[in-house]
């Protein structure tokens, strides 16, 4: 028989192939256990065995009273109450327990379809304490077994994360579309990233945002012997070649380092929202007090930028004067609005200082009717953008343009008036 007969004979057969036979679901190949499994299992390693094939597990339990800083993790519960108490609406706020899990993954890079994950790590709360299960990927052939154990599929959580809404759970959201054959579809969670609430905590006051930098400055924890996390990947990917998990327990340790600090964080972010700590600066209440203000909580924001004016000298509240003249904008309050720029003007930046001198004339054209002060801090701000070295130059001039049609508005409505 031809070559072409050959083909022409294929293809009748491929056509006669059912239509069930195609949609068949492709049975799912159990991966073998590593040679290597045993030793990790007398490291202290637990290995569970599921229907996709086995991963590792280490389990830790820690008391209520149990101290990681300068905080006890059974400290959670009064943060939780702080907030009930409080009844402030906030991205962070939380009032219990129920389906709360600290999250945290180490990986095998930082990006691309060949990243995974290599530990899952979560830290839940449970009767009178907390429990930490650290799974461990035993081989990357084991990926589906090892994503299926987390159990992050099963229920709607809230999830709590450092760098996690942009790191840690799209990571795993990739691993679980490409099983998405073998593995169920991984809900969409609540999440609360801590990097963003440190941000907007701590910006100008931390010069990094470093999880091991907030902990020695802001939680009282300082970490003895642990591994840079950049070495991670690196040893786990010696330890399933090598068989030897000594090394890689010490990368158990960095995440469970990573976890009991997001406890202590949540704890000393809710003391700072919910009622304040004097050993911090102005730089971070005032921060706080413009966070409530972009929440549209007005009222809170307003109280605690007047405790920066008040409780601290002014240079160190500048910044609180300058978010809370906004603040009493909208409430319509535009003498006490007049005197915080005033106030704010000598201690913020450039660019802060040109809106400062707008919204002061602003005021004196709109609410004064005082045109001689609405053109002086007109000129003001002119001056400070002509003169600076920050603005672009079509930036710059956009600018100048605006002022100058203020300008000229405020001296017509000034001839107007002198008529």
């Amino acid at each position: 028989m031809s070559y072409e007969n050959k083909i022409l004979q294929m293809k009748k057969m491929l056509k006669k192939v059912t239509k069930t036979e195609h949609e068949s679901k492709k049975v799912f190949q159990k991966p073998c256990v590593p040679s290597y499994a045993k030793r990790w299992e007398e490291a202290g390693l637990k290995r569970i065995e599921n229907d996709y094939g086995i991963v590792f597990l280490l389990e830790k339990h820690y008391s209520a009273d149990y101290q990681h800083g300068k905080f006890h993790l059974g400290e959670l519960y009064d943060a939780f109450q702080l907030w009930q108490s409080s009844n402030l609406k906030h991205p962070i706020a939380l009032t219990d327990e129920t389906n709360l899990v600290f999250y945290d993954t180490e990986t095998t890079g930082l990006k691309g379809v060949g990243t995974q994950i290599f530990l899952n790590g979560l830290l839940e709360a449970e009767q009178n304490g907390f429990v930490l299960k650290q799974y461990v990927l035993a081989d990357p052939s084991h990926e589906v077994a090892f994503l299926w154990e987390s159990k992050l599929w099963q229920e709607k959580k809230t999830i709590i994360t450092y760098n996690g809404k942009s790191f840690d759970w799209p990571q795993l959201q990739t691993r679980f579309t490409l099983h998405k054959e073998d593995l169920p579809k991984l809900p969409e969670q609540k999440q609360i990233d801590l990097l963003h609430g440190s941000k907007r905590i701590w910006k100008n006051d931390l010069s990094r945002m470093k999880l091991a930098q907030v902990e020695e400055e802001k939680l009282g924890f300082h970490r003895k012997g642990d591994i840079p996390g950049y070495l991670a990947p690196i040893i786990y990917l010696d330890a399933v070649k090598s068989g030897d998990p000594e090394t890689l327990l010490k990368v158990l340790e960095h995440n469970e380092y990573d976890l009991l600090s997001l406890i202590t964080l949540y704890i000393q972010a809710t003391k700072l929202l919910c009622e304040g700590i004097q050993e911090e600066s102005a730089t971070t209440y005032t921060n706080i007090g413009k966070w409530f203000g972009d929440l549209s909580n007005i009222e809170t924001s307003g109280k605690i930028l007047e405790n920066v004016t008040r409780q601290y000298k002014k240079d160190e509240s500048g910044y609180a004067y300058y978010h809370l003249a906004f603040q009493q904008k909208k409430q319509h309050n535009f003498a006490k609005a007049y005197h915080s720029f005033i106030q704010a003007i000598p201690y913020i930046d450039e660019r802060q200082q040109m809106i400062a001198f707008i919204e002061l004339a602003k005021i004196d054209e709109h609410r004064h009717q005082n045109y001689d002060q609405a053109l002086k801090y007109t000129k003001q701000a002119y001056q400070l953008v002509e003169n600076s070295l920050l603005w672009e130059k079509d930036q710059k001039k956009r600018k100048l343009k605006e002022i100058e049609k203020r300008y000229l508005r405020n001296e017509k409505k000034k001839l107007l008036l002198g008529k």
